[in-house]
């Protein structure tokens, strides 16, 4: 019985390891740095590290864990008898566990067990009944790692003390009679041979007090459970030897209880961390070291001794002049490749067919065609002079009067600044009337005499233009670069005027 029990247990931490150690361990670290976890009396140590004034954080709340526990008990003792008599029986607890740390943590509950013992002589159906209390301290094996973040599997070993009430009980025949009796025994009274002290008496129990060992491995299923099995061994402290009904020397007889925890975390997650064994401080360390996110980095200062923003280790040209513009080597840039640097290159942007360069950078560029083109392409010259002022006559003369000449010499001055201007002098006449068309030829031969002759202006340049229309009395004089005849004949030289 007791062999397919633990073959069971092995079967179950197999089913749930596989399952488990598969994972990788969630590396959450939040936890670290939240200080709403945090008691009153942690808080200035987690204040001092939150401000990187201290390099470690506060220890934080957790939960604590409450466990039920059941399986297979039996005792281990020096009682005559195969193993298979040792059937054992029953045992089961409860416990509240709470971490000091990340690997040790404090379990205090209760434990009782109802066990059969080897059928011996005149000793039939005989049972151990047993009571505890006990506190352990256990050491998670690990919860600390370097190859993965949270753990998901506790597995941890322990040690504790027990305070034990403990009694025998058996149904046998007594001498002399020929029925059987229910019998119990105070294990305190027995000595040598098996025999009964306290015939009926359902209070004969005896306490001491016992060492307990072990170890076990818990799996997590979920933030609130985990289940897992664990191995007990509690031995009575002083070499007591009794458990089995039998006492042969002072070697001593143990309990062994072989059980499956189910473990409930309990308490807030709002103020509370989980229990700490399900926790590897080392997160935070190698997420730091990966992506730094809390730690206070110093600045990084390289030297620059030229301060172009390449540091010296890596810098081809490091006594660039101040303000030039470098490359990532560290080298003066050079945009249009002609060898000088661009601080000091009047033409930065010198195209390749204008190579080589001076030592400005300014390069001969040769003409384009269309350039040759236009140079050689006659200029049309541009006149400047917008308008010019009309010279009046009094009617039926020729002569100048004062006005008239100093409108003249306005307009020959004109035509001094602007050397490429010509002038047309327009004449009017009536068409139908011979003396009127000679009056204004007349008239505008006196103003071409007396420009050419009294002001110097070029004959070439003046234009004489007689036409029908327009105010008889008036010659109007209008820049052009337009060129003309200087003179035309006289169209009735027997009416030509001399004053």
């Amino acid at each position: 019985m007791a062999s397919r029990m633990r073959i069971t247990l092995l079967a179950l931490v197999g089913l749930i390891a596989s399952s488990t150690f598969a994972q990788k361990g969630d590396a959450n670290y939040a936890w670290v740095l939240d200080s709403s976890k945090r008691s009153v009396k942690n808080m200035p140590q987690q204040n001092e590290f939150i401000n990187n004034q201290y390099p470690y954080p506060s220890k934080p709340r957790s939960q604590w864990e409450l466990g039920i526990s059941g399986g297979h008990g039996f005792i281990i003792g020096d009682r005559p008898g195969t193993l298979s008599e040792y059937n054992g029986g029953l045992s089961g607890g409860i416990s509240a566990r709470k971490a000091l740390s990340h690997v040790f943590s404090v379990r205090g509950g209760y434990n009782g067990s109802k066990v059969s013992i080897p059928n011996y002589k005149a000793l039939v159906g005989a049972q151990n009944e047993t009571h505890m209390l006990g506190v352990d301290l256990i050491a998670s094996l690990n919860a600390i790692s370097s190859y993965r973040g949270n753990p998901k599997t506790d597995i941890y070993t322990f040690i504790g003390y027990n305070f034990v009430a403990s009694r025998v009980k058996t149904y046998q025949a007594l001498p002399g009679d020929a029925g059987f009796h229910t019998l119990y025994y105070e294990p305190k009274n027995l000595a040598g041979s098996f025999g009964p002290t306290e015939l009926n008496n359902r209070k004969a129990w005896g306490t001491f007090h016992a060492a307990s060992f072990g170890g076990g491995i818990a799996f997590k299923v979920s933030d609130k459970l985990n289940i897992g099995v664990e191995e007990r061994f509690v031995t009575p402290l002083l070499g007591q030897d009794f458990l089995d009904g039998n006492k042969i020397g002072n070697s001593g007889d143990m309990y062994a209880y072989s059980q499956v925890r189910f473990n409930f975390n309990m308490g807030s997650t709002a103020k509370n961390v989980a229990p700490l064994w399900w926790l590897n401080p080392n997160n935070y360390i190698y997420n730091e070291v990966n992506a730094p996110k809390h730690m206070k980095m110093p600045p990084v200062v390289l030297p620059d001794a030229d301060g172009d923003g390449v540091t010296d280790q890596f810098d081809m040209e490091p006594n660039t002049p101040a303000g030039s513009p470098v490359d990532s080597h560290g080298v003066s840039r050079d945009t249009d490749g002609d060898g000088i640097p661009d601080f000091r290159d009047k033409e930065p942007l010198t195209g390749r067919d204008c190579f080589p360069v001076d030592a400005d950078g300014i390069g001969k560029c040769p003409e384009p065609p269309c350039c040759a083109e236009l140079r050689n392409r006659p200029q049309v010259p541009v006149c400047a002079i917008s308008s010019l002022p009309s010279v009046q006559f009094k009617s039926g003369t020729i002569a100048l009067s004062p006005t008239a000449t100093a409108v003249l010499s306005s307009v020959a001055a004109q035509m001094n600044a602007n050397p490429s201007c010509n002038v047309q002098v327009n004449g009017y006449y009536e068409a139908s009337n011979k003396r009127s068309q000679q009056l204004s030829w007349d008239r505008v031969n006196s103003v071409i005499k007396y420009l050419v002759e009294k002001q110097g202006i070029s004959e070439s340049r003046l234009i004489f233009n007689l036409s029908g229309g327009g105010d008889v009395n008036t010659v109007d004089l209008m820049g052009t670069t337009q060129s003309g005849p200087n003179t035309v004949p006289a169209p009735f030289p027997n009416l030509q005027k001399s004053k």
